[in-house]
């Protein structure tokens, strides 16, 4: 059972701006990079820059290429590039193949991935099953785990930057986006204050996004203000007002339990990352359920497939 999606990164180049130019557009899919790559077809991108499917020349293999331009600060580039090369090697960090330039562009060639969480989710019809989410759940705090370990934080913790795997990795989490400025969608309260984030602040952003896979949205979305920074406060005091029992309300006590041991935890405190997953996989283990990878997206294709 395989889920056929569009491939791609289609988080945004983090510091870069959209690569609008229509000539470039038509002409790109003739363009070798370094000659070493070939690009493709546009497959991702918008206000950060692109993404494109390209090819190694040397051994055919697909590759993500994303392509920013060189009036942008080239130390957004070099910023994320020393994150890749620091967690090189971990379990869900795309593999960097090569950083290059090409005429007026810099590009980055990285491991071509699947979907999106947001674009699953979408697939699911804005709501994943309980099984999904603690299945990914394991995941995330293994990742941000292995992470903070490397002494880096995420500080943008969406849907939008957690990607599945293709072909035999289908079934694993990717985490991308690591020159992102942090302002995340679902950011901490810390996040929201201005306050330097640490390890906590990731996961307080990743309970967030676990209710929002559970419910398809969150207690502070579609709150309607006049501009950014009048909903930014708003988001803001609903958050700090919000206590665990009322924000996890309806769902299972884990999740209530996951927010009250984040908060408690001081600056300085270094989370017990098992303490966290023990808790998810308790409850997967209560609710029944088989860790067979089988995800709600698996099963929709699969029923679509022998309608």
């Amino acid at each position: 059972m395989k889920v056929v999606f569009s491939y791609g990164l289609n988080a945004p180049i983090p510091g870069s701006q959209m690569i609008a130019n229509e000539e470039f557009g038509h002409r790109c899919q003739d363009l070798r990079i370094a000659g070493r790559y070939q690009l493709q077809r546009r497959i991702g991108g918008g206000g950060y820059g692109a993404v494109y499917i390209g090819t190694s020349i040397d051994t055919g293999e697909e590759v993500a290429i994303k392509l920013e331009h060189v009036s942008i600060d080239p130390s957004l580039l070099e910023a994320e590039a020393d994150v890749y090369r620091s967690l090189s090697g971990g379990v869900g960090i795309p593999r960097v193949h090569a950083y290059l330039f090409e005429c007026e562009y810099k590009a980055t060639m990285v491991d071509l991935l699947g979907p999106s969480l947001e674009d699953l989710l979408n697939f699911c019809s804005r709501e994943f099953s309980l099984k999904t989410v603690l299945m990914l759940a394991d995941q995330f705090i293994h990742r941000l785990r292995y992470i903070h370990f490397k002494i880096v934080i995420h500080r943008d913790i969406k849907p939008e930057n957690f990607l599945m795997g293709v072909g035999k990795h289908g079934s694993q989490v990717y985490v991308t986006d690591w020159a992102s400025p942090p302002n995340a969608v679902k950011p901490s309260i810390n996040g929201h204050l201005g306050v330097v984030q640490h390890r906590c602040d990731d996961l307080e952003s990743l309970g967030y996004m676990l209710l929002y896979f559970l419910r398809g949205s969150l207690p502070w979305q579609g709150l309607t203000a006049v501009d950014q920074i009048q909903k930014e406060e708003l988001i803001l005091e609903k958050k700090q007002r919000i206590n665990t029992r009322d924000l996890c309300d309806g769902l299972p006590k884990e999740f209530a339990a996951y927010f009250d041991y984040i908060r408690s935890l001081g600056f300085d405190d270094k989370p017990k990352y098992s303490h966290l997953r023990k808790i998810f996989r308790g409850l997967f283990t209560s609710e029944g359920f088989d860790y067979d990878h089988v995800y709600d997206w698996t099963i929709l294709e699969y029923l679509r497939a022998t309608q």
